[in-house]
């Protein structure tokens, strides 16, 4: 009977943008984001009635894949950020009258009454400024490495689903073509019981059997219709042209080292190198709090009247600076130092163990990759032509009336159970394959 398919875990894209479109603009976003490579497979245009090959699912799911733009987009933003951080805040302009009598008189009433316009500019600390644009830049970086992750997710996604349809398409062939056996048996059956040469029990048997892979038959249609829904997710419409029943071609796997080498350029621990960058720069940036912000001040001031001597008064200019004094609030700030601190501990230690879990996963799928091609040559070498033979053997004695129809039935049974069984293993041979790509495919 076919196994239980394995299920992959959820694993939650910087895809390189096409040289000829401006990443800036919405259509280059879009062309970057479709610009990923379907490890080795061609990519084709086909028509509404052609089955659906993977690589052409691919690239219908990266194309359309509005989250990944959504990621690209808010990397814009966050470059954006990284610049306005790095500026100085913009200056202040302040309008007063100064000494303005309330009792009596006006502006030239009084010496030192004065109508007055100035400018005021803060100018924080010059690292703080620099670790808030880091901080920044590290956000932008993290989103674009999330775009990329999210492509390869995507990819894979789509592959699993795209090896349900061709899994469900496969084995229905085979139980179909099972089936018409079986039916042409039970008109063997029906027409010796109408001569008395067959009891009924026998004719009951083939029935029986027949009905059996009906029923098998309408199982893998639901499970076809589930894989289509599934790949909709990605691809809309095109999912219901169904899949194509030969299967995917893979590039020559990679000597294991050769993967472990690559699996460290896997955008997951990009993110989590663009996280211990953001956490660095936010512990850069408590610290540089602890230094003094500058204020600027300068102002013009207008003055109305006389002096007592007759001379006009004199306009008057004013200057003055004030600095912060961050070390009276010392206790607080050491308190945001030591959580930035732990924050970059924290990030290091999960990139550490991201990475194990990589390898792990990547030890686990090429190790299952190896054992199902194991699995598959021994049904390839040997079972499956002793099934057939036994099976023609069965039919023959049985057409002779050397044998009886419990054994030929048993042995199509077990010769469709054995084909299915294959079909299974080359299925899952293929999603290994796919997880390796995933982990560990070039960028």
């Amino acid at each position: 009977m076919m196994g239980t398919r394995h299920r992959r875990r959820r694993r939650s894209v910087n895809l390189r943008p096409n040289p000829g479109a401006s990443r800036h603009s919405p259509r280059g976003r879009r062309l970057a984001l479709a610009a990923g490579t379907s490890f080795g497979l061609a990519c084709g245009t086909a028509s509404a009635n052609t089955p659906l090959g993977l690589a052409e699912a691919e690239r219908l799911a990266l194309a359309g894949d509005a989250g990944g733009v959504a990621l690209l987009e808010e990397a814009e933003a966050f470059e954006h950020l990284a610049v306005a951080a790095g500026r100085l805040p913009p200056p202040q302009v302040r309008f007063a009258a100064v000494n303005f009598p309330v009792e009596y008189g006006g502006f030239g009433s009084e010496p030192m009454t004065h109508a007055q316009v100035g400018v005021r500019q803060l100018l924080p600390p010059a690292a703080e400024r620099q670790a808030a644009e880091r901080r920044e830049s590290a956000s932008a970086q993290a989103r674009r490495a999330e775009a990329e992750e999210r492509g390869r997710s995507v990819r894979l996604a789509v592959r699993h689903a795209w090896l349900d349809g061709f899994l469900a398409i496969r084995s229905r062939a085979l139980v179909a073509a099972s089936r018409s056996a079986f039916a042409e048996l039970v008109d063997i059956e029906r027409s010796l019981y109408a001569v008395g040469s067959k009891s009924q029990s026998d004719v009951l048997r083939a029935e029986l059997k027949s009905g059996h892979l009906e029923a098998r038959l309408i199982a893998l249609a639901q499970r076809q219709a589930e894989s289509q829904a599934t790949l909709g997710r990605w691809i809309g419409d095109a999912a219901q042209r169904g899949v194509d029943a030969e299967p995917p071609q893979w590039p020559a796997l990679e000597e294991f080292n050769a993967l472990q080498a690559a699996l460290a350029g896997h955008p997951a621990l990009a993110v989590a190198s663009a996280r211990i960058e953001q956490s660095r720069a936010a512990l850069a940036l408590a610290e540089a709090r602890l230094r003094p912000a500058w204020t600027l001040d300068v102002g013009y001031g207008y003055r109305d009247g006389r002096h007592p001597s007759g001379l006009p008064r004199s306009d008057i200019v004013s200057a003055s600076a004030a600095f912060s004094v961050p070390m009276l609030a010392r206790k607080r700030q050491q308190r945001g130092i030591r959580a930035a601190q732990a924050q970059v501990r924290a990030a290091l230690a999960g990139k550490d163990d991201l990475l194990r879990r990589l390898a792990a996963d990547l030890r686990r799928e090429h190790a299952r990759w190896l054992d199902l091609g194991r699995r598959l040559a021994v049904y390839d070498e040997g079972l499956l032509v002793k099934a057939e033979a036994a099976a023609d053997a069965a039919l023959a004695a049985y057409r002779s009336e050397a044998g009886d129809l419990a054994t030929v039935v048993r042995s199509q049974i077990e010769l469709l159970d054995m084909q299915l069984e294959r079909l299974e293993l080359r299925a899952e041979r293929h999603r290994a394959r796919a997880e390796i790509a995933y982990l560990a495919e070039p960028s």
